[in-house]
């Protein structure tokens, strides 16, 4: 199965024999060979200290060190007729002692590429960097019914994926893509290191030699034009079946309790521009805010809103809400915002597992739905609620908008 277009020759690193391994577990012979492997050029790009996810930020104001985004790739050859693969490894070894992945993405969903379009800052850096290299951005798309990677060694100098399907129940793509942000130390001049890729099939493991590989480090053109921004989307549940008297009630509640939100979280009311849209309202917010600090205040102060508003009332008379959070490329024009964000978080905040939530917690006063990049960025390392444990794993899946992204889903508490 072959997602995107292969490595083309000039992207290529070398050409590595899948083979065997022997008694000690290092690749055989070379008349063992199975198959092979095109191992793609590493291609690395800075990332500037104030484009780094919330926690990697103030690390590195603390440190003498650099960030780069490295997108790696592989292609496995076509194996003989009859055998499948059902399973794959790509790893990384750097050579600098005194660098690390700090991050490890599995697809572009994680670090903020959604649909091709950048969701984060170091998105945003990447998309600007493989100009000439496009297909590597494309290999990070989804890849509907194919096992999603795990990865391992982040915080060292050693890690990779891991695509794993060891009943065979599902096709392996033979095309893989992945992105790694790696801290150097700020003396650094080249990316270096060795590559191997293990496969196996389902009666034998076959592994590369391992590829050394050297690329130096280059500055980057700056994005210009629009700026990453948070975007908040809400919409009440239940609305078109209210009279009118109770949907002007809902509609003067739902602008009260998020601004209530915004102010809690530090959002001056000047600083935004929201979008009223009946049951509902769509807020970009400011660049440059600290999201660790902003969405769990927010996300606490809406809760404490929503619960005081409805303390007294029949269920019927409730105000539940649906609440979704992007982030993204966007840009302010003469009739409201342009970008892929912009959509997304309302592709999310419609999505079928937010309306399922809703509808099977009568009790819970909002349901919440977050792209993979903020879980990853900002829950992930979260110290005040909402907390990992919080979230279960989601995949909107829109056919027929052309949509399809990994995020997680909150249930709020009724206290």
């Amino acid at each position: 199965m072959v997602f995107g277009e292969p490595l083309s020759d000039n992207e290529v690193l070398a050409v590595c024999a899948l083979k065997l391994l022997d008694d000690r577990g290092a690749p055989g012979p070379a008349d063992e060979r199975v198959s092979r492997v095109r191992c793609g050029r590493p291609l690395a790009y800075p990332v500037p200290t104030e484009d780094l996810p919330p926690l990697l930020r103030r690390r590195a104001e603390r440190r003498d060190d650099r960030y780069y985004g490295v997108l790696l790739a592989f292609d496995l050859d076509v194996l003989p007729s009859g055998e499948r693969y059902s399973g794959a490894r790509f790893d990384v070894t750097l050579a600098d002692p005194g660098a690390r992945a700090v991050q490890l993405a599995s697809d572009g969903d994680e670090f903020g590429l959604v649909q091709g379009e950048a969701a984060s800052a170091v998105a945003l850096r990447a998309v600007s960097a493989t100009r000439s290299r496009p297909g590597l951005l494309r290999r990070l798309g989804h890849r509907a019914g194919t096992p999603r990677a795990w990865t391992t060694g982040v915080q060292s100098g050693t890690f990779g994926w891991v695509y794993d399907d060891p009943h065979g129940a599902t096709l392996l793509p033979r095309t893989y893509g992945m992105h790694a942000l790696v801290e150097m130390p700020s003396a650094a001049t080249d990316l270096s290191g060795l590559l191997t890729v293990q496969a196996e099939t389902l009666d034998q493991t076959l592994m590369t030699e391992a590829v050394k590989f050297s690329e130096p480090i280059t500055g980057a053109e700056p994005p210009s034009g629009a700026a990453v921004r948070l975007c908040l989307a809400a919409d009440v549940v239940g609305y078109s079946r209210r009279r009118n008297i109770e949907t002007e009630e809902l509609q003067r509640d739902l602008v009260r309790v998020l601004s209530e939100a915004r102010l809690a979280a530090g959002i001056a009311e000047s600083a935004v521009h929201p979008q009223p849209q009946g049951d509902g309202q769509f807020t970009v917010l400011p660049v440059g805010i600290d999201e660790s600090v902003v969405i769990p205040k927010m996300i606490a102060a809406l809760q404490a809103a929503l619960i005081d508003r409805d303390r007294g009332r029949t269920t019927d008379e409730r105000m539940r809400l649906r609440v979704a959070l992007h982030r993204g490329l966007v840009k302010e024009t003469a009739n409201g915002w342009v970008g892929a964000a912009a959509i997304a978080v309302h592709r999310l905040l419609d999505s079928p597992p937010l309306r399922a939530a809703i509808k099977d917690n009568p009790e819970a006063p909002y349901v919440l739905g977050l792209p993979d990049v903020l879980y990853h960025d900002v829950i992930v390392h979260a110290v005040e609620p909402p907390l990992p444990p919080d979230f279960r794993p989601i995949t909107v899946e829109l056919p027929e908008k052309d949509f399809t992204e990994h995020g997680w889903l909150m249930v709020g508490k009724a206290r």
